[in-house]
């Protein structure tokens, strides 16, 4: 089995225009960084050019559907019916865009089958990530 999964999705991004742009997303969880989910927009969708991902918590993902959650650059609430809404902060603004729920939670529900909630814990290679902080101290 995979230890990581894509899910495409449409992600409508809210501007000050009264116009909803839908623009290409895609949600990424890798089974070796199993705490973390990844969401990316292509080139074509960002103001820079270039291709953007953001890592967040999968908890965070998971709470934000049901109620308001995260303090930092990434926040994520419910919105209406079978809406997400999840911002992203940077310090040249703020990104903020709708998901339906139901295709996160579909993502969710198959990261659950690569690492059970409460069992990241197992998943983790401690022993590498140290040697790789201490790689360039010596």
């Amino acid at each position: 089995m995979s230890t990581v999964i894509e899910q495409a999705l449409q992600a409508r991004l809210v501007a000050s225009a009264p116009q909803l742009e839908t623009v290409p997303a895609t949600l990424r969880y890798d089974g070796e960084d199993p705490f973390a989910v990844r969401m990316a927009f292509p080139a074509t969708a960002t103001l820079e050019g270039t291709e953007v991902s953001w890592a967040f918590s999968r908890e965070l993902l998971t709470v934000g559907m049901d109620e308001p959650a995260g303090l930092g650059d990434v926040r994520v609430r419910p919105f209406g019916y079978d809406r997400t809404v999840l911002e992203f902060h940077a310090p040249e603004g703020v990104a903020m865009v709708h998901v339906r729920t139901s295709e996160v939670r579909r993502f969710l529900d198959r990261s659950l089958g690569v690492v059970p909630v409460g069992r990241e814990h197992l998943y983790l290679d401690l022993d590498h990530d140290v040697a790789e902080l201490l790689r360039d101290a010596c």
